[in-house]
C-alpha cells in the first residue's frame, strides 16, 4: 500500500526538488550579474528530472563528486557541478560576465511557475488520498 502512495507522490517530489535545485542556480546568476568573468549557469531540467526518476536522484539531490578521499560529503540538496551548463550570452560583455537579466528574471519566473503547480498536484493528491479513505 505505502508503495502505491509513494508512487502517486514520485513524479511531482522529484520534480519539486529539480525545480529548487534549478531556482538556486538561477538566483545564483541573478545575484551575480555584476561579478566581473561570471559565467551564467543553468540545469537541463528535462535530463536532471529523467536522472532523478531513473534513481540517480534518490538522495535528494545530484550526486556529488569528489576528487579527494578528504573532502566533505556535500548537502544532498545541492546541484553540483557535473549537473550544470554554461548558459549562451545573447550577446557579448566587455567584463566577461554572460549573466543576461531578461533571460534570467524570465527563467526564474517561468520556474516558479512551475514548481507552484508541481505544490498544486501533490496537494489535489493528498486531498484526493483524504477523502478516499474518510469515505
Amino acid at each position: 500500500m505505502l508503495n502505491r502512495l509513494d508512487d502517486m507522490l514520485s513524479f511531482h517530489t522529484q520534480a519539486l526538488r529539480v525545480r529548487d535545485q534549478r531556482q538556486q542556480v538561477l538566483a545564483s546568476n541573478i545575484a551575480n550579474a555584476d561579478t566581473p568573468n561570471y559565467k551564467a549557469r543553468d540545469l537541463d531540467f528535462k535530463s536532471s528530472l529523467q536522472d532523478a526518476l531513473n534513481g540517480a536522484g534518490s538522495s535528494g539531490g545530484t550526486a556529488l563528486t569528489t576528487t579527494t578521499p578528504g573532502h566533505l560529503a556535500g548537502n544532498p540538496g545541492q546541484a553540483a557541478d557535473a549537473g550544470l551548463l554554461y548558459r549562451t550570452p545573447a550577446q557579448g560583455s566587455v567584463d566577461g560576465n554572460t549573466v543576461d537579466m531578461d533571460a534570467e528574471r524570465a527563467a526564474f519566473a517561468d520556474n516558479t511557475i512551475h514548481y507552484e503547480f508541481n505544490l498544486t498536484r501533490i496537494s489535489q493528491q493528498i486531498k484526493g488520498m483524504l477523502a478516499v479513505i474518510q469515505g
